[in-house]
């Protein structure tokens, strides 16, 4: 049972890392309706760029500040260039925009920082440490504890700020935000700026894991999943899914995978998916949606 517990643990530790690739793409879709395909490869641009101040030996704190800081730009830049003259038109048309996007960050990157990986050391031990008889990483129990304060904080922006609940009136009905006054535009720019600073957050988390590669960007097809699981406009949900995804992956490999030839961490997460839209196509949580037609 201990074994078990410490795969369990570590599972839910992977989920919280897929819940913030996943709570990016749930923040631009509930506030804008926008599917953003370039949300992993914000949180590569993010790596890259907290590398590169490093290396430049600028102290930690001046270096996510700076990185902060380009992500703001991009999110304005976002919005304004890229999105706004696509007001109005098909979701499609939204859609493929983020696709440019994501190549166009991936070029950027490479231009700037070149396509070697790169190493990001913010002195966090990957150490085994005991609690309650369990063997866990003081890495991944660092980042859960980061990762559950930034939900925190994120939960009490959205419901007890004015900003916050502009945003959510936002996300409830664009027309009637218009209609009291509330900037669209506006609300969108700070809509990204809030992924972008989860990005930075996310990618932190896996270039410290596995170094700071392009690969990164593919993490984002690993937060699909937990999307549809936990529903494209709710918060809490994919938080709930991703620990769901980490934790059930984690133990089918190892319990599991020893008798059908491994390789189920690689499919798992897709087949809850499946199995979760046959029942609810919305998501666990997920706001339903009735059109009259």
């Amino acid at each position: 049972m201990a074994f078990f517990f410490e795969v369990l643990v570590t599972g839910l530790m992977v989920g919280i890392m897929y819940s913030l690739v996943a709570l990016g793409f749930a923040l631009i879709f509930k506030a804008s309706d926008v599917f953003n395909m370039a949300q992993g490869d914000m949180s590569l641009l993010a790596g890259l760029a907290l590398v590169g101040f490093l290396e430049l030996n600028f102290p930690l704190w001046l270096a996510l500040l700076c990185t902060i800081a380009i992500m703001t730009v991009l999110a304005y830049g976002t919005v304004f260039i890229v999105l706004k003259p696509l007001v109005a038109r098909p979701p499609i048309m939204l859609f493929m925009a983020t696709f440019g996007l994501a190549y166009m960050i991936q070029g950027i990157g490479q231009s700037i920082w070149g396509t070697q990986a790169k190493g990001l050391n913010l002195g966090i031990p990957d150490i085994p440490v005991t609690i309650g008889g369990l063997f866990l990483s003081t890495f991944d129990l660092t980042f859960g504890a980061v990762a559950g304060i930034l939900v925190v904080i994120l939960v009490w922006f959205f419901h007890k700020t004015r900003t916050g609940r502009a945003l959510r009136a936002v996300s409830d009905d664009h027309e009637a935000a218009l209609s009291v006054g509330i900037p669209l535009l506006k609300a969108w720019a700070v809509t990204w700026m809030i992924a972008g600073i989860v990005a930075v957050v996310a990618g932190i988390a896996w270039g410290t894991r596995m170094g700071v590669q392009f690969s990164i960007s593919y993490i984002a097809y690993k937060a699909l999943p937990v999307l549809i699981i936990g529903g494209l406009d709710s918060i809490m949900g994919v938080i709930i899914a991703g620990l769901v995804v980490g934790a059930g992956e984690n133990l089918s490999e190892v319990f599991i995978g020893p008798y059908v030839g491994g390789g189920i961490q690689t499919f798992f997460p897709y087949l809850i998916a499946l199995l979760v839209l046959y029942f609810k196509p919305y998501g666990l949580f997920g706001k339903e949606i009735i059109e009259r037609v």
